[in-house]
């Protein structure tokens, strides 16, 4: 396990210079990639599951909006989380 998370913070690390760069070069949609893929990864080693990221992007989501919803147009029931930062 431990080997496991090792290897994902050096590939955390690689990914983050990748979008750098792509970004720095004109590539912001590239680098927008990228960065799902460190989001990802952070959700990862934070042991932040999907719930939690739609509870916490539901939250941001400006009340007029919150009707329809992250989950495909249903409405969500309000639910409270514990949000954790992941850096």
């Amino acid at each position: 396990m431990v080997n496991s998370k090792e290897q994902l913070v050096a590939i955390l690390a690689m990914l983050e210079e990748c979008r750098a760069a792509l970004d720095t070069n004109g590539n912001p949609k590239t680098a927008h990639l990228v960065s799902l893929a460190v989001l990802d990864i952070r959700m990862k080693l934070g042991g932040i599951g999907e719930d939690e990221l739609i509870v916490l992007c539901e939250a941001m989501i400006p009340s007029g909006l919150k009707a329809e919803g992250l989950r495909g147009g249903r409405p969500v029931p309000c639910q409270h989380a514990l949000l954790r930062l992941v850096t």
